[in-house]
């Protein structure tokens, strides 16, 4: 596959939410350990896909409120993410909304719910902007070492995909039990 249909990959699969972004992003990081295509140019593209990604989230949760969680807010799991969000967006804002980019639908989740609280546009964009540039740059980075330590690219993706789970797994896992009892809340009340 050439570089151009690379990135074109690349900045669909991160349009569309719920695909597996980080994969193809760490492929694409071990694609540029190689020298394929400039790691700069893999982050900048996965952000900018990120971003109309979170636009159009945006833009859901503004038309739909907070039905537009519904679809997403089906077990305990999201409904936890759910909670924590919109509790951090309260007394948080803009940093929180970066940092739930880094949290398992925490993308999709913030952008839903800064449209559903009526954010107005120009206060989103930049934070997404923000978020989506620093998330892209992790996955990409992850998969850019992987690909410098080994040489050979389905070890390289292997051993950064173990590296990005162990690194996310703790951090889902602690949210989700810190928001148990808030979660049942929260699903009690939108019910």
């Amino acid at each position: 596959m050439s570089t151009a249909a690379s990135l074109v990959v690349l900045f669909l699969v991160a349009v569309v939410p719920l695909a597996p972004t980080e994969a193809v992003l760490i492929g694409a990081g071990v694609l540029a350990a190689s020298g394929e295509v400039p790691l700069y140019l893999v982050v900048l593209v996965a952000a900018a896909g990120c971003l109309v990604s979170d636009m159009i989230n945006f833009t859901a949760g503004r038309r739909m409120g907070m039905k537009a969680l519904d679809k997403v807010n089906k077990n305990a799991k999201a409904r936890a993410m759910v909670v924590w969000t919109a509790d951090q967006l309260a007394s948080k804002g803009e940093t929180i909304l970066i940092a739930a980019r880094f949290l398992p639908a925490g993308g999709i989740v913030g952008a839903l719910l800064t449209g559903a609280l009526k954010w107005p546009f120009r206060r989103f964009v930049p934070v997404a902007a923000v978020g989506s540039a620093l998330w892209s740059l992790y996955p990409a980075t992850v998969g850019y070492i992987g690909g410098q330590l080994v040489d050979e690219a389905w070890l390289a993706m292997l051993l950064s995909f173990g590296v990005a789970t162990l690194i996310s797994i703790p951090v889902g896992m602690a949210i989700r039990a810190r928001n148990a009892n808030r979660t049942l809340s929260y699903a009690e009340a939108s019910s």
